[in-house]
């Protein structure tokens, strides 16, 4: 496919797409700008797009002229995060609150690198659709696209995506059968007490009370009842409760997040997160509600399809720079939803510089040849 030399060219145009994806940052289902840049480009380089799904998703189609072939989804997320940027880049966000803290700017640039080559370079068979999705920080884009229609309208035989990770030096590819990041769910739990003056506390049910002790009792869920080999996090992240110094308030609220790598796991978490609430009711005497308010699947890859992913990174990169059974993190990822779907894997791109959601992280552009020379590569073995 002849990529070595033009995706070394191409490395300065990824990173200019990529800085200016980041000055200009878009959260979740607002990707605009970001989408009608992807459709302008894709459009100029006579590769058929579809706009508007799920409302801001992109999806471009390019065939290969060697006939009929398997189809391949290749997938970038592009929305940003509400936080601020705290670093000072000469690219740096033009917009308050809005930032690519999280490296799907840089996500984006590499597909549209692949898309700008396989543009040129169509001598494969069958086709390759090139996913470009919104709102991947809300956990909330790939479903919204799979329920628009996805993979009806652009059928994948199997489907990739990457992520940059600082837990791997720039240069290696990190790769993973199984699952490679958590489920991930989000839960409130509403308490609704009595309340008093503080000095006469036996006239109330204090639900700060109530409160502290699920604060504690849900920390005996991943001690307790998931199994030592397998992997719960519960994390209560919010406990909002009073308005006055000297007023035992009559109700509490706590959120937080549940991180599983099994749906075994999940399923317990959440059921156990149930009955600590129904027993802690039953305890105090006062009503405590339990709300699952949002969830996602762990992003589990399949074996034969990780396996492509391998061969490709070991290709192009060599063997030292592959890191097969990559550890799996605890973070969570929508692409999770289309692996529901289909058979594919979900990598990591290793890169120099901060975590992800770091206020001053920024995307090593360094990088983005490699993320596209091994799309580009699984490309060639699978449909070359």
């Amino acid at each position: 496919m002849q990529m070595d030399g033009e995706l070394s060219g191409l490395g300065e145009q990824m990173r200019t797409w990529r800085r200016d994806i980041h000055q200009h940052p878009e959260l979740g289902f607002h990707e605009h700008r970001t989408a009608g840049l992807v459709a302008r480009l894709l459009t100029e380089w006579q590769i058929d797009i579809e706009t508007g799904i799920a409302g801001t998703g992109v999806v471009g189609t390019i065939r290969g002229t060697r006939g009929e072939g398997p189809s391949i989804g290749l997938r970038a997320d592009m929305d940003a995060l509400p936080m601020s940027e705290k670093g000072t880049p000469a690219h740096r966000s033009t917009h308050d609150n809005v930032f690519h803290g999280c490296g799907h700017d840089g996500h984006t640039a590499i597909l549209l690198g692949v898309a700008w080559h396989l543009s040129r370079h169509r001598d494969f068979r069958g086709t390759v659709h090139l996913i470009f999705q919104p709102a991947e920080e809300t956990l909330r884009g790939g479903s919204a696209m799979i329920d628009d229609g996805l993979f009806e309208r652009f059928h994948c035989d199997e489907i990739y995506a990457l992520h940059n990770n600082n837990a791997l030096p720039a240069g290696k590819v990190g790769v993973r059968s199984g699952a490679i990041l958590s489920a991930c769910d989000l839960f409130r739990i509403t308490i609704k007490g009595i309340g008093s003056h503080a000095a006469m506390p036996h006239k109330s049910i204090d639900p700060l009370i109530v409160g502290t002790t699920l604060v504690q009792s849900i920390q005996s869920i991943a001690s307790r009842n998931i199994d030592p080999l397998d992997t719960a996090v519960v994390s209560v992240c919010k406990f909002l409760s009073g308005t006055a110094i000297n007023v035992i308030p009559d109700t509490a609220v706590l959120e937080g997040t549940v991180r599983t790598l099994s749906v075994k796991a999940q399923d317990i978490t959440l059921a156990r997160l149930r009955t600590i609430c129904e027993g802690a009711a039953t305890m105090y005497g006062c009503e405590v509600s339990f709300e699952h308010l949002q969830t996602s699947p762990p992003t589990v890859n399949t074996a034969a399809e990780t396996e492509h992913v391998r061969r490709a990174a070991e290709r192009v990169l060599g063997a030292d720079n592959v890191i097969v059974d990559v550890a799996p993190l605890m973070a969570s990822e929508d692409f999770a939803f289309m692996l529901q779907q289909r058979p594919g894997s979900y990598f990591f791109l290793g890169h120099d510089g901060l975590t992800c959601h770091h206020p001053e992280f920024d995307f090593d552009d360094d990088t983005a040849p490699t993320g596209a020379t091994v799309f580009l590569e699984i490309v060639r073995q699978r449909l070359g």
